[in-house]
């Protein structure tokens, strides 16, 4: 292979895709406009929604209530609670939401309270996973709760004996992790998932124009009319389409942490309240495991959107390509799955993990450069296969 003739390749296709408006778009829409919008603007509107969800007043219903007036009075005063007259039919409001909650007294409810006998059971009923239903659960709960308390403290002040003998030990938890582990617990979680994912979709597109494209537009048979090898041709496309993927993910990542260093209120919630911010050394760290990732991306891409005939075929195939990385990339992010040497070999997860732990201050050298090995591996096997297919005519001229 010769590198000029590389670079001739190089500079044709990027000269070819810059003079289309919708890669532009794509290049520069999505992290320097969308990816700010997207951090900061979803955080203030959830932020918002929760803020007027917690507001909203959550209608109840008490039945019995003439069985504990001293407890209803207690409910009626409950900030957020709006209690409405009993009804037999409270089940089917809960269903419709019309009704957030009912609170069941049993009979005899004061009489047992003020005799000490065993405590009598209040049901509450409430409709599962729905939002309002369950904060006026809480907000019920929490109201028994001082009513418990405070039936405690007169009964033991009743008797002489001071509440505190029911706590002979107070546990008083205490960090002991540096702000930057516990910062970047939240940012090491999401922030791998959305690298991998940004990077996988920057080498989408122009992946896709190279080849399905070429052969949509019928100049995949000029160019390999030309004196440019395969070898020569493949590098050039491959290596086009590896730095959009670089630099589109790199783009997005500077726009995060510019986004987080002006939102400093968003920052502060997404970190937990601890000041956070991405170290140098963990950004080339994870620069260097992305890199391999981003050749074994580029390449299969390439290879599959070769098999393609048209642009929208391509964009059928290439579509279970990211299918296939999402899913493993979801999988690192779920609690409990953490870096070891079997997973080191996973590829994709392997790479997400290995940048969670890099962005919680944690550099396990001899699990970085396994992942980095054996991405790089996977990498080399990706681009000996995509260079395989371009030397197969039934590939390139597929029918």
């Amino acid at each position: 292979m010769r590198l000029q003739r590389i670079g001739v390749v190089y500079r044709k296709e990027l000269l070819d895709l810059t003079r289309d408006r919708r890669t532009l778009v794509g290049i520069f829409l999505w992290p320097l406009v969308l990816f700010p919008l997207m951090t900061v603007g979803f955080g203030q509107i959830e932020k918002k929604v929760s803020q007027r969800a917690a507001k909203r007043e959550a209608s109840i219903m008490v039945l019995g209530a003439e069985h504990a007036p001293e407890l209803v009075a207690r409910l009626q005063k409950t900030e957020g609670l709006t209690p409405v007259p009993a009804s037999e039919d409270y089940v089917r409001q809960i269903n419709d939401k019309k009704l957030q909650a009912a609170v069941e007294i049993p009979m005899g409810f004061q009489d047992t309270i003020l005799s000490g006998q065993a405590p009598p059971k209040v049901s509450i009923y409430f409709y599962n996973t729905e939002g309002r239903s369950e904060r006026a659960v809480d907000r019920i709960e929490k109201t028994f709760e001082n009513y418990r308390a405070e039936v405690i403290e007169s009964r033991l002040g009743a008797r002489g004996v001071t509440p505190k003998l029911l706590e002979p030990v107070v546990a008083k938890p205490e960090n002991v992790a540096t702000a930057e582990k516990v910062g970047g617990i939240k940012l090491g979680t999401l922030l791998p998932y959305f690298i991998i994912l940004l990077c996988l979709m920057s080498a989408l597109q122009p992946a896709i124009d190279l080849t399905a494209g070429e052969k949509e537009r019928g100049t995949m048979e000029t160019i390999l009319a030309s004196s440019v090898g395969r070898g020569e041709l493949v590098m050039g496309k491959f290596l086009l389409v590896l730095s959009f993927s670089l630099f589109n993910t790199m783009l997005s990542i500077c726009s995060f942490a510019v986004t987080m260093r002006f939102a400093k209120d968003y920052a502060a919630e997404m970190t937990r309240g601890f000041a956070y911010t991405i170290q140098p050394k963990a950004m080339l760290l994870v620069f260097l495991t992305v890199f391999p990732l981003a050749v074994l991306f580029s390449a299969t891409l390439l290879t599959v959107a070769l098999f393609a005939k048209s642009f929208k075929e391509g964009q059928s195939y290439t579509g279970y390509v990211m299918l296939a990385a999402i899913f493993p990339a979801i999988i690192s992010i779920l609690p409990g799955i953490e870096l070891s040497a079997g997973l080191a070999l996973v590829p994709i997860i392997n790479v997400s993990l290995v940048a969670r732990e890099l962005f919680t201050g944690s550099y396990p050298w001899g699990l970085i450069g396994l992942v980095f090995a054996a991405t790089t591996v996977y990498a080399a096997l990706s681009l000996w296969l995509a260079i395989k297919m371009f030397q197969r005519e039934s590939v390139l001229f597929r029918s």
